[in-house]
């Protein structure tokens, strides 16, 4: 591996609620120690459409992940298992949905819940939760966020991880529950930035690239999955030395896959078709 690098996503946060509500970010940015651009996901601008999408490069009409009813082990190329190819070592964690997508399905709550498998040609080593019981209105069912970014931190120092991923759904869950022009949300962003941040500099020091971001946006309705700017665009964060396009480019949500192969110093494979946005 050239590097080594994080990919953190942040479930369900529109652009508009990046850049106005998580201060320590901007904070960063306005320091020149990390540089944002605005990311566009795939449609449908679900979930696990995006989530497949983020790692293979590929929509969900090529990948077949339409919806968060259709979840299976992807056929295409992806992240980790790329990463694998190279002689990396993965970590990831997340929702189920991801060790489905990328290890084996279904998921095993037993043999899935928590893995250590060197050999694994997907991830090697995984955490996952499943939110099972999950009510938008009623129960929440997410852990707590400082829990996954301490057991990411754990990993990568017990197993010197090449490539980790984290994924959290408390800000769409949220989302979801109260919509997002309202005291609850500004608290759960501002609580997730302070959250996140004292992780980062571990992280730089430790030698990661970082890249902070979510797979689509939500509407002012807590709604996601078609089309326009809301449920679609995000932010993308990131901390590291490559060089990238100016600060007004509109990213698409496929270049994220063969960004952070190509990042790693990996092969990018031939189903990956979009042009990396970070250079060296």
């Amino acid at each position: 591996m050239d590097r080594k690098l994080l990919l953190i996503i942040l479930d369900g946060v529109p652009y508009a609620n990046w850049r106005r509500l998580f201060g320590n970010l901007e904070g960063w940015v306005a320091s020149g120690e990390a540089r944002v651009w605005r990311m566009r996901s795939v449609l449908p601008s679900t979930s696990a459409c995006c989530y497949a999408s983020i790692h293979t490069g590929v929509t969900p009409q090529v990948h077949g992940v339409y919806s968060n009813g259709s979840i299976f082990r992807v056929k295409q190329p992806d992240v980790f298992s790329e990463v694998r190819k190279a002689g990396g070592l993965t970590g990831a964690v997340a929702h189920s949905f991801w060790s489905e997508f990328f290890c084996r399905a279904p998921f095993d709550f037993v043999r899935d819940i928590e893995y250590d498998e060197p050999d694994n040609p997907g991830i090697n080593h995984g955490r996952f939760h499943t939110m099972t019981g999950y009510d938008n209105l009623i129960n929440q069912m997410t852990p707590s966020d400082v829990d996954l970014f301490a057991t990411l931190t754990s990993l990568c120092r017990r197993f010197g991880l090449d490539y980790g991923m984290l994924h959290t759904c408390t800000l769409d869950s949220m989302g979801h529950r109260y919509h997002h022009e309202c005291v609850e949300m500004d608290d759960a962003c501002a609580l997730m930035d302070a959250m996140l941040a004292p992780f980062i500099p571990m992280w730089r020091e430790a030698g990661y690239e970082v890249i902070v971001t979510a797979d689509h946006g939500q509407s002012s309705r807590g709604h996601h999955g078609g089309a326009g700017e809301d449920q679609q665009d995000f932010a993308l964060y990131y901390f590291g030395e490559g060089t990238g396009p100016s600060r007004d480019t509109l990213l698409d949500q496929l270049s994220l896959a063969p960004t952070v192969l190509s990042r790693l110093g990996v092969p990018v494979p031939e189903t990956m078709k979009a042009t990396p946005f970070l250079s060296d």
